[in-house]
């Protein structure tokens, strides 16, 4: 393997706005900000998500060219409740879609994301691949 890691750059129109959205409405972690050039937030289980400025070449909120998926850590209609009381601006009711229940929401830019919670009668332990 030659390319290892990466993760997903968000481009925002308000680098303040966007941090606070991420760690105190979403209550991830801050890993790293240089100033309004960058920020890198911890989502967990190897999910760092990047953010940058927009620029004319890289606009914010640009529908329909990136989504972020969420696992809920616990029962969806909780997390979304909580993210609710917090601020997060969900886009519909929790979709039920075979073997996830989803929630969609929104971050300040109007960035795309969703929230999954695998039903129980389908959970089962990740196989690696070669098993």
């Amino acid at each position: 393997m030659i390319i290892s890691g990466g993760m997903p750059t968000i481009f925002v129109s308000n680098m303040d706005a966007a941090v606070r959205f991420y760690t105190e409405a979403l209550g991830l972690k801050l890993l790293e900000r240089y100033g309004d050039h960058w920020a890198s937030i911890d989502c967990g289980q190897g999910l760092t998500i990047g953010l940058h400025p927009a620029s004319a070449q890289n606009p914010s909120g640009r529908v329909g060219s990136i989504t972020i998926g969420f696992r809920s850590s616990e029962p969806i209609r909780d997390t979304v409740a909580k993210l609710k009381a917090r601020g997060v601006i969900f886009r519909g009711d929790i979709v039920d879609d075979t073997q996830l229940l989803v929630a969609s929401f929104q971050d300040p830019d109007g960035n795309p994301f969703y929230l999954a919670e695998m039903k129980a009668e389908y959970r089962r332990e990740p196989q690696r691949v070669g098993e």
